[in-house]
């Protein structure tokens, strides 16, 4: 498995105690490091300018200005910094406004432990592609094992070769 670059995650978010269970969550992975905590959404819009982190994980119910609002400013000022919504309520209007304030996706808080990771790898990946690695199951085979296990097919021909074919065809009606 290929290395990651070191993904920085500004989390903003009000509450102590889901502050604490994000860095427990985030805290499992080497390739991830928390570098701020912003308790409203004007100290999170002004920390992601300061820190430049990769990735923002921005909760929608926030003080001062809401998670959307902030998202918007970040995803204008900073296009280059992902942003993954976290709320308690991910359906219906918050979920289609962070997705238009600029958001990469939401997470519920309930499913945060099993989705988090996973969610802000593939965040990264759509700014950074080469700063994620693959996580996939040992089971799963690549491409080019898929190619390498399949039988050979007997009518195997390159585009090379069907070009030729029809070179000589032409060839032989004299055209």
């Amino acid at each position: 498995m290929a290395s990651a670059g070191l993904i920085r995650v500004l989390l903003v978010e009000d509450s102590p105690l889901v502050r604490q269970t994000v860095k427990s969550v985030l805290g499992k992975y080497s390739n991830i490091v928390i570098i701020g905590v912003a308790g409203d959404g004007e100290e999170g819009v002004l920390k992601a300018g300061q820190l430049q982190p990769t990735v923002v994980v921005m909760d929608i119910n926030i003080p001062k200005l809401d998670g959307i609002a902030a998202t918007r400013l970040i995803k204008a000022n900073y296009p280059h910094i992902a942003v993954v919504g976290l709320s308690v309520n991910t359906q219906g209007y918050n979920l289609d406004a962070m997705l238009k304030a600029g958001a990469f996706e939401t997470v519920s808080k309930e499913n945060a432990f099993e989705e988090l990771y996973g969610t802000l790898q593939r965040a990264v990946a759509s700014i950074q592609p080469m700063l994620v690695f693959e996580d996939r199951p040992a089971s799963a085979k690549t491409s080019a094992e898929v190619v390498e296990s399949a039988p050979p097919s007997q009518t195997d021909s390159s585009p090379v070769q069907e070009s030729k074919k029809v070179t000589e065809i032409g060839s032989a009606s004299g055209s």
